[in-house]
């Protein structure tokens, strides 16, 4: 990997760290305004997942009905968002490293709505969410947030790689 690509990289996984928590700030606020409860489809993708491969999560090493395995469900699902917040950084660096004609708008949009199919493809694939019964607000509930995902960690990154 040359040093461009892999400065791309890393300055693509700060600005996805950088997105990430924009996201998650969109997320609260909107819950906070809304009064609406977070999200259990990474909960249940996780269960599902451990299921298939046969890793358990609860303490008794079976079935996921106990404390353990919900709150180890609740923190790998949000590790998922972590995962996915800094792929799509890394990914956007290296791409972004090699082709820097498109505007920041533009770009960031395409990140916003690469990090939502990231992360809806699999709940539809695993059959945890349709996005059919999900209505204006609950589609906006995930657009929004990715889309301010994107626009941050396009602006980030262009900010931290025009330092030098």
């Amino acid at each position: 990997m040359s040093n461009d690509m892999l400065s791309g990289a890393l300055i693509g996984a700060v600005a996805g760290a950088v997105g990430t928590v924009a996201l998650d700030v969109t997320t609260y606020v909107d819950m906070a305004i809304r009064g609406r409860s977070s999200s259990g489809a990474p909960s249940q993708m996780v269960s599902i997942l451990a299921k298939a491969v046969g890793i358990p999560l609860s303490s008794q090493g079976v079935g996921s009905e106990d404390q353990t395995a919900q709150n180890r469900e609740s923190g790998l699902g949000a590790l998922l968002g972590y995962v996915n917040g800094l792929g799509v950084g890394v990914v956007y660096g290296l791409l972004r490293s090699r082709r820097d004609d498109i505007p920041i708008p533009v770009a960031g949009i395409g990140v916003g709505l690469a990090a939502m199919a990231a992360s809806d493809i699999p709940l539809i694939a695993l059959r945890v969410s349709n996005p059919k019964t999900w209505g204006f607000s609950g589609w906006a509930a995930d657009a929004i947030p990715h889309l301010v995902y994107g626009l941050v960690t396009a602006i980030v990154y262009e900010a931290l790689t025009n330092l030098g």
